[in-house]
């Protein structure tokens, strides 16, 4: 089971992690990253609790945003593996909500294949339904299909002594996301 929580907290932070954004070719550089319809959605600055649920266990977590930390921490977490995925598309869906799906190489942790859909309206509550598959993990159980749902609510103002970036996590730990390392970068 604590195997299982750290697993699903690395999943999290994966999912929530930042970084620079890497060097553009130029056909990259001339292609926008999203059509008008294809905006993401941008999460109402505050407290946002985050439960995970993997199968039967569920993690519960809270994270403090203003509109700066929402742009680096996208709610489907392109930013965590912008310079290691050969794909990572976003676009709005015709029946509302939004779809994504990636291909990454995360090194030890293996190659993953990511898809899923965002529904909610992003300033009180938002659902995440994705389902990953991974192969090559230096992990064994980090191999293999995953299905993970988040759901999100807002709160209300960040806490006294909370910075944006800001997360709790189970057992009283408190980190920023916002610091922490990004997998494959030194």
């Amino acid at each position: 089971m604590r195997w299982s929580l750290m697993l699903t907290g690395a999943a999290v932070l994966a999912l929530s992690a930042c970084d620079k954004p890497p060097e553009k070719t130029d056909a990259q550089a001339a292609a926008p990253a999203f059509t008008p319809s294809q905006t993401p959605p941008t999460r109402k600055p505050g407290l946002w609790e985050q439960r995970v649920s993997t199968g039967d266990f569920v993690q519960v977590s809270r994270i403090c945003l203003d509109a700066d930390t929402d742009s680096k921490i996208s709610f489907w977490g392109s930013q965590a593996t912008r310079d290691m995925c050969e794909k990572n598309v976003f676009s709005a869906r015709v029946a509302g909500g939004y779809q994504f799906s990636s291909v990454c190489d995360m090194g030890s942790g293996g190659k993953t294949t990511t898809s899923g859909t965002a529904t909610g309206d992003f300033n009180s509550k938002y659902v995440i339904q994705a389902e990953s598959s991974t192969v090559g993990a230096a992990a064994p159980q980090m191999n293999g299909l995953h299905k993970v749902t988040v759901e999100a609510a807002w709160q209300g103002a960040c806490p006294e002594g909370y910075k944006p970036g800001d997360m709790s996590l189970p057992g009283g730990i408190k980190i920023n996301i916002l610091e922490l390392p990004v997998p494959g970068k030194s």
